[in-house]
């Protein structure tokens, strides 16, 4: 047996934010990050609204990119003092996901982050509050999905929390707090899209209600995310939708390893000055993940199914696999993406020597493996993975070298 879980009410358009005034409570508390949806006008907004629904408002604001349980653990601690019975999470995919783990430990104040962490694993939620969350960014989804992502300082590793309580109530998907993303956030949040769209497309896990989803959104995103990037409002309103459906599919699709490989290097350099930035780790390894999983027919089927759809030309199978990884470079050079860690500059651009050392990389290359091999995406992944295969697909994607494995 299948399941499909989707937030009960999904709000989009322009000036979809006022819905917030039909909201039935006494207390919400907005989660925000770094201050954009206060320098915007938007959190402001927010606050105006819930007012209106009669409900005192408190806010846990810095939210940091890549919440830490540090931050989880303290926005908790506010949200059991507050009392709130509606959780609303505003901005990009941190404070959305911050949100949601906070969410977790209100209602449950001596769970600890091991139990949190357990996959499809968490107790009952909405026995205190409810969730909303509102997405300023075009590429997590976060607003639509069971997924959320919090970072251990300590060990410096990401790690996915995953359990269908975990999806909001609520989400607001208004393309007008997208217009204010700089475009290299346009870019990474864009690719991150992509990729959500293309592993639940061949994940193992997909199903016939997350496929149609999948592939408009890789549509739409073929069409607008370079225009996006340069400030087209009209593509930034489409690609605030594609990220979205990606979402839809990918909640209930599952994702794959190249999510496993992001979230295990994301903050595993953080020592060295630089995290890899999500959507740009994602940008990089995908294109050496198709190749990989391409050596299991049934993803290399699924791939060049892709191709087609989005007519990337092709005569055979292994053609239309090669013109779909072609594509994704092309898209990584567009939008000024790096095709390696090797490349990876500390502002996410392309540079001639990266912040990562490949003795540095080497080093870690095990651990880092182990850890991906052990990540929550891995297990629909289209191809299994060992260590040693992991270990020599990472060493792919530190130097751009063919994977032929």
């Amino acid at each position: 047996m299948a399941r499909f879980t989707l937030p009960r009410d999904i709000y989009h358009g322009s000036g979809s934010l006022s819905e917030l005034r039909s909201l039935r409570g006494k207390k919400a508390v907005i989660c925000v990050g770094g201050g954009s949806m206060k320098r915007f006008g938007f959190l402001d907004r927010a606050i105006d609204y819930l007012k209106e629904a009669g409900m005192e408002v408190r806010l846990i604001e810095n939210i940091e990119p890549d919440p830490s349980v540090d931050t989880v653990i303290r926005g908790a601690k506010i949200m059991q003092d507050f009392g709130p019975d509606w959780i609303i999470a505003m901005g990009g995919g941190s404070p959305i996901d911050a949100a949601k783990a906070m969410w977790i430990r209100y209602e449950y104040p001596d769970i600890s982050f091991e139990e949190m962490c357990k996959v499809f694993g968490l107790p009952p939620l909405r026995g205190k509050a409810r969730f909303c969350a509102i997405p300023s960014t075009s590429g997590t989804a976060t607003e639509v999905t069971a997924f959320a992502v919090i970072t251990d300082n300590a060990r410096g590793i990401k790690y996915p929390l995953a359990d269908f309580e975990i999806t909001p109530d609520i989400a607001i998907v208004d393309p007008d707090l997208a217009q204010t993303m700089p475009p290299k956030l346009a870019a990474h949040t864009g690719m991150d899209a992509l990729t959500h769209a293309v592993e639940a497309f061949v994940s193992t896990a997909h199903q016939t209600f997350t496929d149609p989803l999948a592939l408009h959104a890789m549509s739409i995103i073929r069409d607008h995310l370079a225009v996006s990037c340069k400030g087209d409002k009209a593509g930034r309103n489409a690609m605030h939708e594609a990220q979205c459906l990606a979402g839809m599919a990918f909640t209930n699709a599952l994702l794959g390893i190249v999510h496993s490989m992001a979230h295990k290097t994301g903050a595993a350099f953080a020592d060295l000055g630089a995290h890899i930035i999500h959507g740009a780790a994602n940008a990089m390894y995908l294109p050496k993940v198709i190749a990989f999983n391409a050596k299991e027919p049934e993803a290399a089927h699924r791939y060049a199914f892709i191709a087609d759809y989005l007519h990337l030309g092709g005569g055979s199978e292994g053609e239309k696999i090669q013109a779909l990884i072609a594509f994704i470079r092309s898209m990584n050079d567009e939008l000024h993406i790096p095709q390696c860690i090797r490349h990876y500059g500390s502002d996410g651009l392309p540079a001639e020597q990266g912040f990562i050392p490949e003795e540095i990389f080497r080093a870690r290359l095990h651990t880092i493996a182990v850890n991906a091999v052990a990540d929550a995406c891995t297990g629909s992944n289209p191809r299994p993975v060992s260590v040693d295969e992991m270990e020599r697909l990472l060493l792919c994607c530190y130097s751009d070298t063919d994977v032929d494995f």
